[in-house]
């Protein structure tokens, strides 16, 4: 697959799914700082409304898990915490979050540990799906064979 832009709307997600692992994405909608919270501090960057909020799941999990995490952070504003590298607790996040204009999926990073807004831990069947966010949706390429894309509906409230 070369390049495909996935219309995303306010009331939908894009979804690539593989084998055991998954990515769900939807644009921040609107422009507002995000806090980045690391062990020597803190920095701001600013989203803009067509960036990227993205939640891997390197092993699976509850797709509306992930949907919930994007929400608290374009919604709610909610900071993104950074772990040291080699922290013990990075081995058990199910999920992980990244924000910008641009997100890269690697496999290679240690997760909940890089504080570059562009790189997203992901699975190894995830490994170099690029993220572009634009006024139509979401631009993805390199996605790997085996990775199917969506788009799904914003689950409701019970």
């Amino acid at each position: 697959m070369q390049e495909k832009v996935v219309q995303v709307r306010k009331d939908t997600l894009l979804l690539a799914r593989g084998k055991t692992s998954f990515l769900l994405a939807g644009n921040a909608g609107s422009r507002f700082p995000l806090c980045i919270e690391t062990y020597e501090g803190e920095y701001c960057q600013t989203l803009e409304p067509t960036h990227v909020v993205a939640v891997s799941a390197p092993e699976g999990g509850s797709t509306e898990a992930a949907w919930m995490l994007i929400e608290l952070v374009r919604t709610h504003r909610l900071p993104l915490i950074v772990m040291p590298r080699s922290h013990p607790g990075s081995r058990r996040l199910r999920y992980v979050v990244s924000a910008g204009e641009e997100i890269l999926l690697s496999c290679t990073i240690e997760r909940g540990t890089h504080p570059e807004q562009h790189l997203l831990c992901s699975s190894e069947e995830m490994g170099g799906i690029r993220l572009v966010g634009t006024t139509s949706g979401i631009l993805v390429s390199s996605v790997p064979e085996g990775v199917d894309l969506g788009v799904v509906p914003i689950p409701s409230l019970r």
